[in-house]
C-alpha cells in the first residue's frame, strides 16, 4: 500500500495544467490501484508523494436550520404537476482559476435544469475551505457580496432537486467536513443503493450524522479510513458503496473527480485557455464559461488535479458501463453531449422513429415543451407535417401558488402550459412527449387540446414505457404507481383520453444505439438492475432525502423495499389505437 501510495499516475509534466491532459489510465481488469508512470522530460520523470495536510481552520459551521414563513409553513403551498423523473442534482468542480467561485457559479446556472429546489458553492483558499449553500435557484442564492466571500482557484459546486421541507438546507450540497487530517468537501450527483446498511454501521460505531443525505456516508467513510494519502481514502470509501455516484471533492490543495464503475450519471471534464481544469455533470456547463471538452471522467476512474497537473487512476474493476439512457430521453439540455452523444441529434431521431413505425394521418405536430420539442420536429420532418407551438410553456411558475377558492379544473397544468387554439382548432394533432409516468398530467394535456378545440389527439411518446423504479439517483415513484407497470398501452390510452398512443419500441431504440446499446441502463423499461439495490434503499426526494431526522425505519414510506420490485413483462412493440 506504501508504494501504491507514493506511485505517481499519468502526471501531466508542466505546473498550473497548462498542458494537455494524459490520457486516462483505467482498465476494466486492473485491480484497483493499478498505476502507471508516464515517461516525462526532465526534470519531472519522477515519482511524486502524494500527501494531505490539516486545514488552517477547518470550517464546521456548514449545517444550517431553515426558518419558516410567518405563517408557519415553510415554503408556501406546495406544487407539483409535472409528472416527470427527476434528475437530482448537477455537479461542477474548477481547478486553477482566481475567479474559481464566479465560474462554478455561472457553470450551476448552466445546470440549473437538473435541480432548483437548493444550491452550493465550496471554495477553498488559503488551505480553508468556507461554504455558502441556500435553498431556491443559483441566482437565489448567490449574490455579488455572497461571491465576493468565496475567493480562491479551486471551488466545487452543486445544484440539487428535493421536495419543499423546513429543514431541506442542511441537506443542500455541497457537504464539508473536518477530520484528523485537514477538511473536504463533496458535491455529488447518484444514489447509493446500499445507504441504509452503511449507515447502519457508522452509527453503531459511533458516527453521528447531521443530514439524511447518503451522500453524508461518503464523508464519514473517508474520515474513518487509515489509508494515506487522501486519495487512497477516497478509493477506500468507494470500495464500499454501491450505486450511482459522479463526485467531485475539494481538499485544501486538490480537485478530485470520482465516476462509479458503471457510469450511470455522467461527468465531463473540460480545460479553459488559461489551463484551468473544470468538471461538470455536462458539457452545457463548459460551454457557458468557455472551457473547451476534452472527454468524459470514465467509469471507475478517479481524477486528480492539484499543482502538479492532472493524474488518472482506475478505481476498481468495473463491468460494462450501464448509463443512464434517460439523460439523453428527458434530463440532459439538448445542447449538450452525454456519453459521448449529442443529446439533440439523439431526441430528433427518437422522433423520426416514431413517425416511421407508428405512422398516424394528421395535420399538425405540437410538442409537450420543452423535453418534447426536439423529438416533435424529428416526427414531423419524418412525417412531413408542419410543426407549430401548440403549447406555450410558462417558465415563470414556481413550485408554491395561491388557487382561488372556486376549483379551477386542470389548475397545476394550466398554469405552466397553454394551449394555441389557432393552431389546434379544427386540426388533428399528434402531440409528442419525452415520457409518461404516472399518466396524470397526459391526461390533463389531451383534455386541455380537445378543450381548445382540437379535432384529434394522437399521443407519441419518445421512450419506451416505465414499468420500473429507479435506484440510481433519479426521482420515480413506486412501481405501483407508474401506469405503464399497471395498464397495457390500450388502457393508457383510454386513460390519458387520447384518439392513439404509441410508445418508442425499445427495440428501434437498440438499433439506433448500435454497438453502444449495451452500455446503457433499462432498467425503469425492464425492472433489471445492474446493481440490486439490497435492504431498504432511499427513495429520492422524498421523506428521508429532506431532512426528516429520527429512527429511520419509523418513516417507511420513504423507502422502497428491494424484494418487493414489480417485474413485468411487457410487448415493446409500438401499438397505434
Amino acid at each position: 500500500m506504501a508504494a501504491a501510495a507514493t506511485a505517481a499516475v499519468a502526471a501531466v509534466n508542466k505546473p498550473h495544467i497548462s498542458s494537455p491532459v494524459d490520457k486516462p489510465f483505467c482498465c476494466p481488469s486492473q485491480k484497483m490501484l493499478s498505476l502507471a508512470t508516464k515517461t516525462l522530460p526532465k526534470p519531472y520523470n519522477h515519482h511524486r508523494t502524494l500527501t494531505t495536510c490539516a486545514s488552517k481552520n477547518p470550517l464546521t459551521d456548514v449545517v444550517y436550520s431553515g426558518q419558516p414563513d410567518p405563517d408557519g409553513r415553510s415554503f408556501g403551498s406546495y406544487f407539483d404537476d409535472d409528472d416527470k423523473p427527476r434528475e437530482e442534482c448537477g455537479v461542477v468542480g474548477i481547478y486553477g482559476d482566481s475567479e474559481a467561485s464566479r465560474l462554478c457559479y455561472l457553470a450551476l446556472h448552466a445546470l440549473q435544469h437538473r435541480g432548483q429546489e437548493g444550491a452550493g458553492i465550496v471554495c477553498v483558499n488559503d488551505n480553508v475551505l468556507k461554504s455558502i449553500t441556500g435553498v431556491g435557484l443559483v441566482s437565489d442564492v448567490f449574490s455579488e457580496s455572497k461571491l465576493d466571500q468565496l475567493p480562491g482557484d479551486l471551488a466545487i459546486g452543486h445544484v440539487r432537486y428535493s421536495t419543499a421541507g423546513a429543514s431541506m438546507l442542511k441537506n443542500v450540497q455541497p457537504f464539508v467536513a473536518s477530520y484528523r487530517f485537514g477538511s473536504v468537501g463533496v458535491a455529488h450527483n447518484g444514489n447509493l443503493v446500499n445507504y441504509k446498511q452503511l449507515r447502519g454501521e457508522l452509527e453503531e460505531n459511533g458516527s453521528i450524522f447531521n443530514t439524511s443525505s447518503d451522500t453524508e456516508v461518503v464523508l464519514h467513510l473517508i474520515a474513518i479510513s487509515k489509508a494515506r494519502p487522501f486519495l487512497l481514502r477516497i478509493v477506500e470509501a468507494c470500495e464500499k458503496i454501491e450505486g450511482a455516484y459522479s463526485m467531485v471533492f475539494a481538499t485544501e490543495d486538490k480537485l478530485v473527480a470520482v465516476r462509479d464503475p458503471y457510469g450511470f450519471r455522467p461527468l465531463v471534464m473540460g480545460r479553459r485557455s488559461n489551463g484551468a481544469i473544470v468538471f461538470a455533470s455536462e458539457t452545457c456547463a463548459l460551454d457557458l464559461i468557455e472551457a473547451a471538452y476534452e472527454r468524459e471522467v470514465l467509469p471507475g476512474e478517479v481524477v486528480v488535479v492539484d499543482k502538479e497537473g492532472v493524474q488518472s487512476i482506475c478505481l476498481m474493476p468495473h463491468p460494462e458501463p450501464k448509463s443512464c439512457i434517460f439523460e439523453h430521453i428527458y434530463f440532459a439540455l439538448p445542447n449538450s453531449v452525454v456519453f459521448g452523444r449529442s443529446v439533440y441529434e439523439s431526441r430528433r431521431a427518437f422522433g423520426e422513429i416514431l413517425a416511421t413505425e407508428a405512422p398516424v394521418e394528421c395535420d399538425v405536430v405540437i410538442a409537450v415543451p420543452d423535453s418534447g420539442v426536439v423529438a416533435a420536429l424529428g416526427y414531423a420532418a419524418k412525417a412531413g407535417v408542419p410543426f407549430q407551438q401548440g403549447l406555450i410553456r410558462s417558465h415563470y411558475v414556481g413550485r408554491t401558488f395561491i388557487e382561488p377558492s372556486q376549483k379551477i379544473r386542470d389548475f397545476g397544468v394550466k398554469l405552466k402550459l397553454s394551449p394555441v387554439r389557432a393552431v389546434l382548432e379544427g386540426k388533428r394533432v399528434v402531440v409528442v412527449d419525452d415520457s409518461i409516468v404516472r399518466g396524470t398530467t397526459s391526461s390533463k394535456i389531451v383534455r386541455l387540446l380537445k378543450e381548445a378545440g382540437a379535432k384529434e389527439v394522437h399521443m407519441r411518446i419518445a421512450s419506451p414505457p416505465i414499468i420500473a423504479s429507479c435506484y440510481y439517483g433519479v426521482d420515480t415513484p413506486s412501481s405501483d404507481e407508474l401506469i405503464s407497470n399497471r395498464m397495457n398501452v390500450e388502457e393508457i390510452r383510454e386513460y390519458i383520453g387520447s384518439d392513439s398512443l404509441a410508445f418508442l419500441p425499445i427495440e428501434s431504440l437498440n438499433r439506433l444505439l448500435g454497438e453502444d446499446s449495451k452500455s446503457f441502463c433499462y432498467a425503469c423499461f425492464s425492472g433489471d438492475y445492474p446493481v440490486e439495490p439490497t435492504g431498504k434503499v432511499k427513495r429520492i426526494g422524498d421523506f428521508m432525502d429532506d431532512g426528516l431526522s429520527g429512527d429511520m425505519d419509523s418513516i417507511d414510506g420513504g423507502w422502497l423495499p428491494a424484494s418487493s420490485r414489480i417485474r413485468k413483462t411487457i410487448v415493446n412493440e409500438v401499438r397505434t389505437i
